[in-house]
């Protein structure tokens, strides 16, 4: 039990360390602090094991940095990036799927329409569609380009893209008999989530924030609405929790106080959960399983999934009217994996549709994504 204090102090010990090292280097905060996971976990040092009570802090260390960017998100910005983010989501959910598909077939034959085989390959194609916005989120927010319409506009994407990503995950299974829900209860689901709850809870912070402005009680129960949006994301809509908080954020980010209660939060964000969160993901890299087989196969599957975001999502930016250099961004932007790609991966294994042996795939992914977006990121602002 008290094994978790030794652990948070070397995470927080080695994040630090490594996260000036970065910044030493001209590179962003998080790539040093997911280096640092590779480091002290099994990938190397093997002094930090994966545990349950890490998995807890790193969860609530992305749910809180989605929501102090909901919070911090300007309404304005928002609405005029929706229809543009929406289209973005969409090409960038598309182009992905399209290609896991292909390369899986490549690797293992085209089969016929219907065949468990030919669902095994939209499914990895589904796995790749998935987009976590975290690491960019962190990177924009440390570059100051976060609340710009650049900004908004991918973290928009990204979010659309997960409750996207979630239909086509649901259409996948469903054809595929891993599941009897049907795509009109989770678009109904989606639609009451994002509109309902939101109101009534907006309307009820209002009058809080009016009866105690710029107080903790304030900040206590922003923080408290968080998590209970988070959980009820996932519990009963079935979207990821950092979709539900985003929402959250979004929700209170009209409020008088909003800037002073995305203070408040940032700080216990910004000193320990964050930290873990980025240092987790390397601490999940465990090398010692691979096969030629599986490598090969897991370093296609990181190209492609990474070329067909940009693409995707880089031509849809340009359809919008961006200029060369913002699609591209857009595309880097929206390239980064997570947890929504491990929860769309378990939800494969749990229904029979993929193999266990694929995760390696998708871990190195989420590992390489979020070392190389933030560095592309910061490159591609820096020639602007």
């Amino acid at each position: 039990m008290y094994s978790i204090f030794r652990n948070l102090a070397l995470i927080l010990i080695s994040a630090k360390f490594f996260a000036l090292l970065a910044r030493k280097c001209r590179a962003p905060q998080v790539v040093g602090e997911i280096i640092a996971g590779l480091v002290i976990g099994p990938c190397l040092l093997n002094l930090v094991q994966p545990s349950d009570s890490i998995a807890i802090f790193a969860e609530i260390g992305v749910v809180l940095l989605m929501f102090t960017t909901g919070l911090g998100t300007n309404l304005q910005e928002l609405m005029r990036a929706g229809p543009i983010a929406t289209l973005i989501a969409c090409v960038g959910v598309a182009v992905p799927l399209a290609g896991g598909t292909l390369l899986y077939s490549l690797f293992y034959g085209f089969s016929a329409l219907g065949s468990p085989e030919f669902y095994r390959a939209l499914f990895i194609g589904t796995i790749m569609t998935a987009t976590s916005v975290s690491i960019t989120v962190a990177t924009l927010q440390e570059l100051g380009k976060l609340k710009s319409f650049l900004g908004t506009t991918i973290v928009s994407a990204a979010v659309i893209d997960d409750v996207i990503g979630i239909v086509v995950l649901t259409c996948v299974l469903g054809a595929s008999g891993g599941t009897d829900t049907s795509l009109v209860d989770v678009l109904m689901d989606t639609v009451l989530f994002f509109i309902a709850i939101g109101l009534i809870i907006h309307k009820a912070m209002l009058w809080l924030d009016h009866r105690n402005p710029h107080t903790q009680r304030i900040t206590i129960v922003s923080l408290a609405f968080c998590f209970a949006m988070a959980y009820i994301a996932e519990q009963y809509f079935g979207i990821a929790d950092i979709t539900g908080a985003y929402i959250a954020g979004i929700v209170l980010c009209s409020l008088e106080d909003a800037p002073y209660i995305e203070r408040r939060v940032d700080i216990s964000g910004y000193m320990l959960f964050s930290p873990v969160f980025f240092v987790s993901i390397g601490l999940k890299t465990d090398i010692s399983g691979l096969t030629p087989t599986i490598l090969l196969f897991s370093a296609c599957f990181v190209i492609v999934a990474l070329l067909t975001k940009i693409i995707g999502c880089g031509l849809a930016a340009k359809l919008c009217r961006f200029n060369w250099g913002d699609s591209l961004k857009v595309g880097v932007g929206m390239m980064t994996r997570g947890e929504v790609a491990l929860i769309v991966a378990q939800k494969g294994l749990g229904a029979g549709v993929v193999d266990p042996v694929y995760f390696t795939a998708v871990i190195l992914l989420i590992v390489v994504s979020s070392i190389v977006t933030p560095l592309a990121l910061k490159g591609l602002f820096a020639k602007a």
